[in-house]
């Protein structure tokens, strides 16, 4: 699938209407992405995340810059906002090391080209959280699938990598990210917050679906079985995704998480599969407030009307907000409102005799309540 250019460019945000999303809807690059996502879900049917595969030198190399990013973040400690629940300012410290540091990262991948660092750097960056808003959501996590996308354009990772690119590479990556929402609480990204699949991701519930497609004995309705949790928490990330949310907040799905519990009644892990899919076309690659602030250049062009042609109507459902413009379908789109990360709420709750807050990995730590 290598596709080389002659030319690489800064990618940039290139969607602003509805009209847009429609045309990117029909393009090449939207057909590379939902390509590379089938693709990636048809290796993981049936496979645990325990697995063996074979590990490319480009997957090593990929999981090695992973780690190098979860140290930078162990360098750069929260810095102390007890007063606040929201976003740790320390983040915007990691981020612009990270920043700083990406060129020296992917001159670890071999096979990437010098003049492609800037190109991968973007989406690369953006994988881990909006810097001025201190948040993270499923556009975010577009970004880093859509990072895997462009090495695989540059010939570092192969088609016969997907297996591991899932279970190794991608698992790391959300690994990473518990990590930084729980060390400076990112906040979920937009309006939705506790009303999506997730506060922040969505690809681990489509992957890992695909994972439990034909499992002889746990069905969508497993979730609910504490002793599965724990029991196959380490093999499917579907179940350990439904793990951390119970270790982070109390009461039901039902509560917290209604979507999650309604999909615990389809019937076969196929159907939730196929169901993630359609939900992930609608939700998030096809939902402006999210693909406006997709990144476009010469890997994954843009190939309809260009920004320059839009005329910009304040007052006409067009409006300037978080330094960017937008358009704004419904109250609460985009940015949406700010909302407490969770771990700010819980961590909270518990302090010790000194008034420190107590860290999160301490046994009894009881999450914010939500009954």
């Amino acid at each position: 699938m290598s596709e080389p250019t002659t030319s690489y460019q800064k990618p940039t945000k290139c969607i602003l209407t509805q009209e847009q999303v429609k045309e990117w809807e029909t393009s090449p690059t939207y057909a590379s992405v939902m390509t590379f996502i089938e693709r990636l879900n048809d290796a993981v049917v049936g496979i645990k995340l325990t697995s063996e595969c074979d590990l490319s030198e480009g997957v090593k190399e990929i999981i090695g810059v992973l780690d190098d990013v979860e140290q930078i973040s162990k360098d750069t400690p929260p810095v102390s906002n007890s007063a606040s629940r929201f976003g740790n300012p320390a983040f915007r410290d990691f981020y612009d090391k990270v920043g700083r540091a990406s060129p020296e990262l992917h001159k670890k991948i071999t096979g990437i080209p010098d003049d492609a660092i800037p190109e991968l750097s973007v989406y690369f960056s953006e994988s881990w959280g909006n810097r001025t808003r201190i948040d993270y959501g499923s556009g975010m996590e577009l970004n880093f699938l859509c990072w895997l996308l462009c090495l695989e354009k540059l010939g570092v990772l192969k088609q016969a990598d997907d297996r591991a690119v899932i279970i190794r590479v991608f698992w790391r990556y959300i690994g990473v990210m518990r990590t930084l929402q729980q060390t400076y609480w990112l906040e979920p990204a937009g309006s939705h917050g506790v009303w999506g699949l997730d506060d922040y991701h969505f690809l681990p519930f489509v992957f890992g679906s695909a994972q439990l497609r034909g499992h002889k004995y746990l069905r969508p309705k497993s979730i609910h079985d504490a002793d599965v949790l724990e029991m196959f928490g380490k093999d499917y990330m579907y179940v350990a995704c439904i793990a951390f949310i119970n270790s982070i907040k109390t009461a039901s799905l039902r509560w917290h998480s209604p979507m999650l519990d309604d999909i615990s009644s389809v019937k076969t892990w196929d159907k939730v599969n196929s169901g993630m899919f359609k939900m992930y076309r609608g939700e998030v690659l096809g939902k402006l407030p999210v693909i406006q602030h997709f990144y476009f250049g010469s890997l994954l062009p843009f190939t309809g009307t260009p920004i320059s042609d839009i005329t910009f109507e304040e007052g006409k459902g067009m409006v300037q907000h978080e330094g960017h413009v937008h358009v704004q379908s419904t109250w609460g789109d985009c940015c949406g409102i700010k909302i407490p990360a969770v771990f700010g709420a819980a961590q909270a709750e518990k302090v010790d005799s000194e008034r420190r807050p107590v860290p999160l990995n301490v046994p009894g730590l009881r999450p914010v309540p939500f009954d």
